[in-house]
């Protein structure tokens, strides 16, 4: 390919809007180009660079057994009610009618495709002896993006690959899983990506049955506790606390004495803390809920989040969720925001996290309007029938693998792996015969998904300098950019002509810059656009019968022969792409810098 017969816009300043590094650099570097708030189009070089992750992610999901196919965008909404997903997306769903014949046809435009596949396999799979089955598809997905940010990060339309497994056993679902999560290995290690698998939110079948694979990026919007010593990782939803606490509070503090005070107006954490010149972690803050519909306090510090999952698997709920402000006024006796353990107007269940049982001397809602409590202590004041690790980790926590202690990062999800048991089979009627042809059973599923456009976003937000990016010979748009400092001299004209076909003739993904530019501006493009390796050809090397060869990710150039530069260069391209050190060797140097 001749630079000047494709389409490649670069920009030298900032886009207005453009704020992380990925956004910016693809917009500059002319991959991507804007249609409107959470869309975008594709130019040339991101197309280019696209497709080569979706090559590598079909490849090894083919290589895993998997069989591809291809559904449909449009669904009909039907099939969404069926599983209840109408409601539970609410307004990310993207809905529309069709009219046909003076009828309209409710339809959504698929944010995933679990209802497509399932209803497809419950009419064509019937026998144990079709199963096991993956099967899977690269397709655009819809969804209503109200706050759409950070290029395509997060967007309205995307592409995914999402495959779905069937199962007649647990056993064979986890089979499936594991081999799953190997690929996803494999796919983001060949793509260059410094991923981390963590422990996510369990589905339907509990235990360690979810994981995502996390892309470590300041600018990330999940956040993933981290043990730098053991490698314990699990996502803020999932991830454990080691260790209980103090059995109580410190046996040398003196307990006061307790006291009703009015404390108007203030009914959130801020504002109590204002009012009374106190710290968050002396208040204990008291929320209630419901699980399955009946109602529960749970206890937590005031500088602490509760986790719901956590609570939910402690409470053993189906349906979990804060009270409405009715409910908790029949339960406390006051408003929202002055909840207490002690002297609630109801009997309920109280539950606690266990830092709560080493507070002495705490704040509490008084469960009266502009009111609280001070002075409160666990024993004398009021009891907790459990305490449990229910409050979202924070960085400095214990690792409950090793002990140590724990961090906090933030990351880009690009993949996550689940059991999703029975639930769609359930509600969509997939069922099969086992080997006595009698009931039907229920197959059983699992999930697996990877953003497409995350891979190139993710590889473009930690894989770049102060010139551009910087991309791995597996997923750039061209692997080599042959470039003449001047197009006009006939001899590197013929030169880079000559070199530019022998590449191709050897399968090398290679463009020639043949603008009548600065050396400057040339060199500068290419380093936006994140060539792997740069081949200048001048006339003082061309002379001496030699061009100057480049990594894009090191500082020196080497001088290689004309006469044998084609299939020397073609053997670095090929030694990269297969294992991709010098990328893998340059990124962890930068990190470490």
């Amino acid at each position: 390919m001749k630079w000047s017969q494709t389409l490649i816009p670069t920009m030298k300043e900032i886009p207005d809007g453009a704020e992380i590094p990925s956004h910016i650099l693809m917009l500059r570097a002319g991959l991507i180009s804007q249609v409107m708030a959470g869309a975008y189009s594709y130019l040339p070089l991101g197309w280019k660079t696209l497709q080569k992750a979706v090559s590598i992610v079909r490849e090894e999901m083919n290589a895993a057994g998997c069989v591809e196919l291809h559904l449909t965008a449009l669904c009909p909404q039907s099939l969404y009610e069926r599983t209840n997903r109408v409601e539970a997306f609410g307004n990310v769903l993207i809905k529309t009618d069709l009219n046909r014949a003076g009828k309209k046809t409710p339809v959504v435009f698929c944010p995933t495709h679990e209802e497509e596949i399932t209803d497809l396999v419950s009419r064509y799979i019937s026998s144990y002896r079709q199963l096991p089955i993956t099967l899977y598809q690269i397709q655009t997905k819809f969804r209503n993006e109200e706050r759409p940010k950070f290029g395509i990060l997060r967007t309205s339309e995307f592409l995914m690959k999402d495959a779905y497994s069937f199962h007649t056993s647990i056993e064979s679902l986890n089979q499936r899983y594991e081999a799953m999560y190997n690929a996803y290995c494999r796919t983001f290690t060949r793509c260059g990506l410094p991923f981390l698998p963590v422990e996510a939110e369990s589905g339907p079948i509990g235990g360690d049955a979810s994981h995502e694979f996390m892309i470590p990026s300041a600018n990330g919007e999940d956040k993933v506790v981290h043990c730098p010593k053991c490698g314990y990782s699990a996502n803020t939803e999932k991830a454990e606390i080691g260790g209980t606490g103090p059995a109580g509070p410190d046996p040398e503090a003196v307990l006061k004495e307790t006291a009703e005070i009015d404390t108007p107006e203030a009914h959130t954490i801020e504002q109590v803390c204002a009012f009374l010149k106190a710290k968050p972690k002396k208040l204990i803050k008291t929320l209630i809920y419901t699980a399955d519909g009946t109602p529960v306090a749970v206890l937590v510090r005031g500088d602490h989040d509760v986790n719901e999952n956590k609570l939910r698997r402690l409470l053993g709920a189906d349906k979990l969720e804060l009270a409405d402000p009715e409910t908790i006024e029949k339960v406390t006796g006051a408003p929202v925001g002055f909840a207490g353990p002690v002297g609630m107007a109801q009997k309920v269940r109280i539950v606690a996290d266990y830092t709560v049982r080493g507070m002495s001397n705490a704040i509490v809602g008084a469960n009266k309007k502009d009111k609280h409590r001070v002075n409160v202590n666990l024993g004398r004041d009021f009891e907790v029938e459990t305490f449990a690790d229910l409050r979202n980790a924070e960085a400095g926590d214990i690792c409950p693998r090793c002990g140590d202690t724990m961090t906090i990062k933030n990351a880009i999800e690009v993949g996550h792996v689940f059991k999703l048991g029975t639930k769609y089979t359930k509600a969509l009627a997939a069922n099969y015969l086992d080997e006595t042809g009698e009931t039907p059973k229920t197959i059983i599923m699992g999930c697996y998904g990877i953003g497409v456009n995350r891979i190139i976003a993710g590889l473009a937000e930690t894989s770049w300098d102060d010139s551009g990016l910087i991309w791995p010979v597996a997923v750039c748009p061209y692997e080599v950019n042959v470039c003449p400092v001047k197009v006009t001299d006939p001899a590197s004209a013929e030169a880079a002509e000559k070199l530019h076909g022998e590449l191709l003739g050897l399968g090398v993904d290679v463009i020639l810059d043949d603008r009548d530019q600065r050396p400057g501006v040339k060199f500068k493009d290419s380093d936006l656009i994140g060539f792997p390796l740069r081949v200048t050809i001048g006339a003082k090397a061309l002379a001496e019968g030699k061009v100057e060869v480049k990594w894009r990710w090191e500082k020196d150039p080497v001088l290689l022969p004309l006469e044998t530069a084609a299939k020397e260069i073609a053997a670095l391209i090929a030694d990269e792409k297969a294992g991709g050190k010098r990328f893998a060797e340059a990124m962890k140097k930068r990190q470490n810098a």
